[in-house]
């Protein structure tokens, strides 16, 4: 039985957002390089998940680590989009059989893009990978000085189901203090462009913790945006990240997120959300249908900053967050001829007692929790034979019963320690010894 680190449980409640395990940074190069015909070899290929990533903003946030530059001229982008379709045909031929049940456009900003260069995009996408949006669903990031009608258009017309508008003050004194140089009214007209598209669903990102805001002043941008009844909501803790505009400030303020989360949470479920996970709140109604899993299926990712999931392998290109060295290697990746794309480059291994810690740590960071039957059936034992998450209940930070094994709702808010607690020895080592660029 693995036990969990009661040290990491007592440290800051905000130590890593775990969205995907493990991070990037345990990813090393691949010596040799596995072809993708052999790394897909074998593998569930019927209900993938499809990812494109475009690496490119019109601005850079104070908080933002993303892979991503901003300032990238027409020709780049044209570049950039030319070697994706280099990179779908190698994919394709790597993965024939590949069928896709969930997809979703991310960066950076997708819609730096232009309308025209959005058709070019959807075009590549369907045409090299046998991708069809309209009949699975499709998430796009926005951003509101490019959530333009013209875009928003193609978006819909090609099978958005979901856009994400990263919004995280409507106050702009604190979106400058962010570093993020917008005006609440440009914030409202990209709002009411995408209401005015017809998309199912509209999320907003929320962000707390910035220099300055108050309880007073959160529960206005919350207000703000409760008032366009988004069918999504996250709110993401500010984090001080390296190689970041915000990285220097050194400052401890955990009391004063968490009292922040509390509210913000408090304030959502009272006007008719329900919570999904720490970040992510939802008004009720029917999930998106898809087919994809994301404790099991696997993942294509498109981009030099996409990453792709094979039960034994994730694998993608160079990580970076340094502007130097993001330029660098998406000078490289625009250059690379097609038969370059048909191997992986860096990656990390997952063998069989990584997967089953991925699919805890999937499936525990979600309100619902994990199901004790699924996973048994998948590995053959009971998650609590596997991982002694004693730890956790002492905290009251986890219930369990016959059917579940879940968070409380203090173990949620706490979701940030959680995640990095339950990281493998192997996983803790390679992040720390990597070398942030």
């Amino acid at each position: 039985m693995i036990p969990t680190s009661a040290a990491l449980l007592d440290a800051s409640p905000y130590q890593h957002y775990v969205y995907a395990y493990p991070h990037k940074t345990a990813y090393r190069p691949l010596d040799p390089r596995p072809p993708l015909r052999d790394v897909w070899a074998g593998e569930r290929t019927d209900a993938l998940f499809l990812y494109l990533h475009i690496p490119f903003c019109e601005m850079r946030c104070g908080f933002c680590n993303l892979f991503t530059r901003t300032g990238a001229p027409g020709e780049l982008v044209s570049a950039y989009l030319g070697a994706l379709g280099r990179q779908a045909q190698a994919v394709r031929q790597a993965v024939p059989r590949a069928r896709f049940a969930a997809s979703a456009i991310g960066g950076g900003t997708p819609t730096y893009l232009s309308a025209a260069e959005l058709t070019r995009l959807f075009d590549l996408a369907e045409r090299e990978m046998g991708a069809d949006f309209r009949a699975m669903p499709l998430s796009v990031e926005t951003s509101p000085a490019t959530a333009t009608p013209d875009r928003l258009e193609v978006l819909v017309a090609r099978g958005a189901t979901r856009i994400s508008i990263g919004v995280q003050s409507f106050l702009d004194a604190e979106a400058r203090a962010a570093v993020r140089p917008q005006r609440r009214a440009e914030v409202e007209a990209a709002l009411d462009a995408i209401r005015a598209c017809g998309v199912a669903a509209l999320n907003v990102d929320l962000i707390y913790g910035i220099d300055g805001q108050t309880p007073a002043t959160w529960r206005e941008s919350l207000d703000a945006a409760l008032a366009w009844r988004p069918e999504e909501i996250y709110l993401y803790p500010l984090y001080v990240r390296p190689l970041t505009g915000l990285g220097l400030l050194g400052r401890e303020w955990d009391d004063q997120r968490l009292a922040l989360y509390r509210l913000g949470r408090d304030h959502l479920l009272a006007a008719g959300y329900e919570q999904v996970s720490m970040r992510m709140f939802r008004l009720p109604g029917p999930e998106p249908g898809s087919e994809y899993s994301c404790q099991s299926d696997g993942m294509v990712g498109l981009g030099c900053g996409a990453r792709s999931y094979t039960g034994g392998l994730h694998y993608s290109f160079e990580y970076a967050v340094g502007v130097r060295h993001v330029r660098a290697i998406i000078d490289d990746f625009v250059r690379l001829p097609r038969e370059e794309f048909g191997f992986a480059n860096v990656g990390f291994r997952l063998d069989d007692a990584e997967r089953r810690r991925r699919h805890l740590l999937q499936s525990l960071l979600q309100a619902r929790g994990l199901d004790r039957v699924a996973y048994k059936q998948r590995f053959g034992a009971d998650v609590l034979a596997d991982f002694d998450l004693a730890a956790l209940a002492d905290r009251g930070w986890l219930e369990e019963d016959a059917a579940r094994v879940r968070l409380t709702e203090e173990g949620l808010a706490h979701s940030d320690a959680v995640g990095p607690a339950l990281f493998s020895d192997r996983v803790r080592t390679l992040m720390d010894g990597y070398d942030l660029r």
